[in-house]
C-alpha cells in the first residue's frame, strides 16, 4: 500500500478543500474556546480533533484509531496502525513546536537523552491574515536530520527557572525538516470569516431534548 499520508496530498480536490476550509474549522475552534476574547488551552485539542476528523473524512472511521494510551506521548493518532503526532503552531515563525508537554523538569532531561523521532508529523502553521501551510513530515525526514545534527541541535529543553511547559524541537531543526524535498505542503490562505458564534447555543438545544 502506498503511504496514506502523501494521498492527501495529492488528491487535487481534497487539497482544495483543506485550503478552503481549514482556515473556517479552526476559526470556529478559536470561537468555541474563547472566554471574553482570550483564546483558552483547549483549542489545541480541538484544532487536533478537526486534523482527526479530516483522516477520518478521506480514510474512513475504521482507519483511524483515537484511543490513543498515555504510554504514548507523542502519538495523537494512528491511521492504519501507523502512529502520528499533530502539531500545530501559530504566528510567520516556524518555531515553538513542543515535542513533549511536561512541567517536570527531570522528565524533561529523561524525554531528552532518550529521544529519537518515533512517528510521522501532521504540522499546521496558523498564519491569520496571511500564509501559512499544513505540512506531513515523514518519520525518516525527522530521523535523518537527528542523524545529522545530534541530539543537541535537534531538541531544546526548558530554561531552568522558566515555566515553558515542555521540549521543542530546535527552530533550526524544524525549518530544515519543514524544507526537506520529502516533506509534503499546502500553502494555505488564513483569512478570518464573518461568524455568528454562540458557545452555549448547542448545549442549550442539547437541554431542550426530551
Amino acid at each position: 500500500m502506498s503511504n496514506p499520508l502523501i494521498e492527501i496530498f495529492e488528491d487535487e480536490k481534497l487539497v482544495e478543500k483543506i485550503k478552503r476550509r481549514l482556515p473556517y474549522l479552526f476559526q470556529l475552534a478559536e470561537l468555541e474556546s474563547s472566554r471574553a476574547g482570550k483564546t483558552g488551552m483547549e483549542v489545541g485539542s480541538l484544532r487536533e480533533k478537526i486534523i482527526v476528523a479530516l483522516l477520518i473524512y478521506k480514510f474512513g472511521k475504521e482507519n483511524v484509531e483515537t484511543e490513543i494510551p498515555i504510554t504514548e506521548p507523542e502519538v495523537d493518532v494512528k491511521l492504519f496502525g501507523k502512529p502520528i503526532s499533530i502539531k500545530t503552531i501559530t504566528g510567520k515563525k516556524l518555531a515553538g513546536v513542543k515535542l513533549i508537554w511536561t512541567v517536570d523538569p527531570h522528565k524533561a532531561k529523561e524525554f531528552h537523552n532518550n529521544y529519537y523521532p518515533y512517528c510521522d508529523i501532521l504540522l499546521v502553521q496558523i498564519n491569520w491574515h496571511s500564509t501559512g501551510g499544513f505540512y506531513y513530515i515523514p518519520l525518516e525526514v525527522q530521523r535523518k536530520l537527528f542523524d545529522k545534527v545530534g541530539r543537541e541541535n535537534y531538541i531544546r529543553l526548558p530554561k531552568p527557572g522558566t515555566n515553558p511547559r515542555g521540549v521543542e524541537i530546535t527552530k533550526e531543526a524544524l525549518f530544515r525538516v519543514v524544507k526537506d524535498s520529502d516533506t509534503k505542503r499546502i500553502e494555505i490562505n488564513w483569512q478570518r470569516k464573518e461568524i455568528e458564534s454562540n458557545a452555549y447555543k448547542k448545549w442549550v438545544d442539547l437541554w431542550m431534548e426530551d
